[in-house]
This record gives C-alpha cells, structure tokens and sequence, in this order.
C-alpha cells in the first residue's frame, strides 16, 4: 500500500491493508486525514465517535497518528487483532526526545492496551498511545491510555493511566506534554558528561557457561578508551540471537526508553553485527547511532595510530571491515552512471563504491609491503650486530609498555587504559659484561581480535616471527586473567609463535590479593610474578632472560 505523510503526498491514502474493503468505506476511513482537533485535546468525542463506527462496520482496527498541532499525519487500517505503524522517518530523529506524534487506535474487544501497543510506543517514542474500545453499537466506550516517564528508581518505562471515558479526557495535552519533555531534560543534565557519545551496552548471550559479565566490563574499557561515556549495561540471556535484531523487540525497546530516560545516544552490542542488523533493523527501530565491538575497536586504532604504518594498517581494517557490507539497496547506489565510460550496461554507484574500495586496499597493501620490507632490512641489521630481540606480548592493558620503560628507562607512552600502544617500540637493555638485547613492545592483543586487525597488522605482528624470545605480561590482578591467557595462546597458534621461546610474567603483584595463592600461580603457570612499577622485582626476570639467551 501507499503510506502517506502530509509532508510528501497531495491526495489522502491509507497506510495498512485495504484488501476487501469497500470503495465507500476507503473513501470514509480517507476523510479521517482531513480531520483536526484542537491541539490541546488527546481527542475530541466526535473524532472518536467517527474512528469506532468505522471500525465497527468494517471489522477493523483503525489508527490515526495525530501531531501536536492537532493535524492527523497518517490514517492506518489494519486486520481485526492489529495495526502496523508506518516509519516515521519523516519526523524528529533525536533519540532523547519524544516523537512529536501520538497514536489513537481501536480495540474490537474490551481490550486495555496489549504489550504491542506499549512496544511501539517505547520503540517510536511517542507522546502518547491510546486504544478506544466499542459499545454493542460501535460508540466510543472507554479510553486506555499509557506514557513514557523519566529515569525514576523504580525503575519503570511507562506510566498506564487509569481508563476513562472520553468527556473525561480534558487534560490540557500540550501543556502535559511539555512539561513532560522538560522533565526530561532535566533528568538527561543530571548526568554531567563531557563525552559527546553516550552509549548503552549490550550484549546478547546464547552460552549459559559464558562469563557474560566480564565481557560487557571489558567492552566498557574499550568504551573508555575510545572516550565513550558508558550510562548503563544491558545483558540478554537467550536460546538463540534473533537474526534480525539480535536481541528480543521488547528487550530493545526497553533499551530505547532507557536511551531516552537518560539521554543516551548511542548502542554499542559485544558481538559482531551485520550489516542488515546495523542500518536497517536496529537503526531504524531505535534511531540511534548502532556500532559493534569490533568498529568500536577500529575507532580506538583510528584515534591511537601516530606512526605512517600504522595509519595504514587502520586503514586498511577499516575498509576491509566496509567492503562486505557494502550491499545497501539505496536508490543512490542503484542507479546507473551516463555518460563517457557509462554507457551501455554500465556500472551501478554501488558496484563503483566497491571497485574504489577494492582499489584503496590494494594501494594500501602496497605500501604496507614496503613499509614491511623497511623492518626486515632493519632486522636483518639488528642481525649482523649479533643483537638478540626480545617482544613483549601480552593482552592489552596488562603494562607491557610500562615494563618497557622500566627494563630499559624509556619513555613509551603507558596508560590505563586498552590499546594505549599501537606502534611497535624497540628500546636496548644492557646486561653485565656487555651484552644488550633490543626489547620491542608491540600491539595489545584481546578476546575475538577482529580479523580485518589481524590481517592489517600482519607486518607488525611479523616482529614477533624474528623474536628470539616472548615475554608474555600478564595482569594477573584482573579477575579474567585466565581468559586473557587463553586468549593470547590462541592468537600465537594462529600465527605460528606457539613453539617460540617464551616467559610468562604475572604483573602488578602488589595488586594481587593473596601472595599463597600468587605462588601456587606462579608454579601452575610456570610464570614469574613482579611488579613494573618496581624495579626491585626484575631480578628473577632478569636472570631468566640472561639464562635463555646467553648461556651459550
């Protein structure tokens, strides 16, 4: 059917199903798109009683969705259980306000409002929705009615009114309404942020035995790294991710009034979301900006990358992270180009978007290969010198560029924060009887590192391949460091260092808890146990390194 928004369409249509209706009763249901009712008024008793015949004699729901100024902007027929509400993509977008629209419908039954009715309402943010049920002769009966409220410690989305009749509908509408939103916005300010992105996470479980909870606190670093404000958490538990909008619709709408309570602009999901998931399901559903972990990952590499290859490297991700999820069904991508070079079958922008894509990468592949062929000359330099290379490893934010600079009193940038070190950092320690090493710090790793990152930072991962010896920082006072382990060891299997020489190093004992069981770690795991912050520490570490690289 044709959907119709006063803006866009001259002539009144219906929006819904028509199918089996008649000619005369179309015509009638159209009229309702020229009526209008003082702003003030939710609805007056004549529109009602016109809205419930109508309904009456076809069988019908009908809705009608009314602005502030009284006019009515889309007229919706549905079946005789429910109607569907057209996008309203049309109308005020931001996520912290309220639409501007309120929705007065039918019920066929002496029906109160259904858990669809208060869905749309959260999911469309609408000033209003209330369902008119019949008399035995098709009359306006009774007024079910329900609003969005504020952030409150109960905790609660809406507030559902008491019913009433429909003389007894004479609240002044827009001053209610306003000074609702001013409730509103009162409550966002109290969160004083200086963030411009302010984001709810969420993540959606399907494994029962999965440590959830760490996972949506280590997405919350990667928030703060990025210089997101994170304003709440929401963890699902289901069978099975809903393919279209990941979680469940009312869990998403419940999301979508706490974006609004709180003035919320952003969702941020802890799994990897397709394309149809980002800009057509959950985006057009929530109208807030949707990222997942692992573009959320990219924006820390984006903001972090200081060094010429390193940029590249982001780069190179991001695109390889845009090219499969280039397939809108945009318009402006479809159509096809004219002129020199565009005639014939021509090439669709779409299809022209992807060869430019296509094209960068290989540019870029380029110059990372002669930026990779750069690092093995130096290599083979470090080489002829007769220097041993040592790279810390480890995942990210467990200190290894803080034990840089105290092994080798360096000046690399270390804070706490994921993913502080992008650029490998190649200092000199010395050892008695004058020996040295060349010691290299290199990129953080992390649980699921997206594979367009492995791939990009293939050339500063080759470092670890010429490495005589890993040094593998573990922050043993992080409550997942287990995780961690594991984390690190199946990225080493994937590029082959598994076999490679190495020292396990549980880092910031001073933070641990419990130095017994710091011991019976420390055997289990084979590890050594220091503190970066403590030189004092590094002896054990120190003997280790010298015994493994010089006891030839």
């Amino acid at each position: 059917m044709i959907v119709h928004h006063r803006s866009y369409q001259a002539i009144p249509r219906i929006y819904g199903n028509t199918t089996g209706l008649k000619p005369s009763e179309i015509r009638e249901i159209e009229q309702l798109y020229r009526r209008r009712i003082p702003p003030e008024r939710i609805i007056t008793q004549e529109y009602a009683r016109r809205l419930t015949e109508l309904s009456f004699r076809t069988g019908r729901q009908l809705g009608v969705l009314i602005n502030r100024r009284g006019e009515t902007d889309y007229v919706i027929a549905g079946d005789h259980r429910q109607i569907v509400i057209p996008g309203l993509t049309g109308f005020r977008a931001a996520s912290t306000r309220l639409k501007g629209l309120r929705l007065i419908h039918t019920h066929l039954k002496e029906e109160r409002l259904s858990r669809d009715d208060l869905t749309d309402l959260a999911l469309l943010r609408l000033d209003l929705v209330a369902a008119l049920t019949l008399d035995a002769q098709g009359l306006p009966d009774t007024v079910h009615s329900a609003h969005l409220i504020p952030e409150n410690p109960q905790g609660e989305y809406w507030q559902i009114l008491e019913p009433q009749r429909i003389s007894e509908t004479d609240t002044n509408f827009i001053s209610f309404i306003q000074a609702l939103e001013e409730e509103f916005a009162r409550r966002q300010k109290v969160r004083k942020v200086e963030s411009r992105d302010r984001a709810i996470l969420v993540r959606v479980e399907t494994n029962s035995f999965f440590d959830s909870d760490s996972s949506i606190e280590e997405l919350k670093e990667l928030a703060r790294s990025s210089d997101v404000e994170v304003f709440d958490t929401v963890i699902q538990h289901r069978n099975a991710a809903d393919p279209k909008f990941l979680m469940g619709r009312g869990k998403l709408a419940e999301v979508v009034i706490k974006a609004l309570q709180m003035g919320a602009n952003l969702l941020i999901f802890d799994q990897e979301l397709t394309y149809a998931q980002v800009r057509c399901s959950i985006t057009d559903f929530t109208e807030m900006k949707v990222i997942d972990r692992t573009q959320l990952i990219l924006d820390i590499f984006a903001q972090r990358a200081l060094s010429k290859g390193g940029k590249i490297q982001v780069e190179l991700a991001q695109l390889k992270y845009l090219l499969p999820r280039l397939i809108t069904k945009n318009t402006a991508l479809s159509r096809l180009t004219g002129g020199i070079g565009g005639r014939g079958p021509g090439e669709t922008k779409l299809e022209i978007n992807r060869r430019r894509v296509r094209d960068r990468i290989n540019r870029l592949e380029k110059e990372l290969g002669r930026i990779r062929k750069g690092r093995t000359e130096r290599r083979s330099r470090r080489k002829k010198e007769g220097l041993p290379v040592i790279s810390i490893i480890g995942y990210t934010n467990a200190g290894k560029s803080t034990l840089l600079n105290a092994l080798t009193e360096s000046a690399v940038l270390a804070e706490n924060r994921l993913f502080a070190t992008l650029d490998p950092k190649s200092a000199r320690l010395r050892f008695p009887r004058d020996r040295s090493v060349i010691i290299t710090d290199t990129v953080g790793f992390i649980r699921d590192l997206p594979r367009e990152l492995v791939a990009a930072f293939r050339a500063t991962l080759e470092e670890l391949n010429e490495a005589d010896l890993l040094l593998q920082v573990i922050d043993v006072a992080n409550p997942a460091f287990e995780d961690h382990i594991r984390a690190v060891e199946i990225i080493l299997e994937e590029l082959s260092l598994a076999t490679k020489p190495r020292i396990k190093i549980f880092n910031k004992e001073d933070l641990f808890p419990d130095r017994e069981v710091l011991s019976n770690l420390c055997v289990r795991y084979n590890a050594l146990a220091l503190s970066a912050h403590n030189p004092a520490t590094f002896t054990p570490l120190l003997d280790s390194i010298e015994r493994i690289l010089f006891s030839s």
